[in-house]
């Protein structure tokens, strides 16, 4: 699926696109409604650089055997697609 944000809404936003993928990955970080890998990969960063952002923000990474297992369910529908 892809989502398409009017230029009207980024330009409100004043961010770049690069800056409102970082926030809308750490929105949904902070909800977890991503996992960490899920949201790194959607910021387009590093998760080491990812965590680093959310230290930065004072997020706690909540990465349990839960979120684990959604990763790694993610690599292997990759490798089948």
């Amino acid at each position: 699926m892809s989502l398409v944000i009017p230029d009207e809404v980024v330009r409100a936003t004043q961010l770049s696109e690069e800056e409102l993928r970082l926030e809308l990955a750490v929105l949904m970080f902070r909800e977890e409604r991503l996992t960490l890998g899920q949201a790194s990969r959607f910021a387009g960063l590093p998760q080491a650089e990812f965590q680093q952002v959310l230290g930065a923000r004072r997020i706690p990474v909540h990465y349990g055997v839960a979120e684990l297992e959604k990763d790694v369910e993610t690599l292997r529908q990759r490798r089948a697609g």
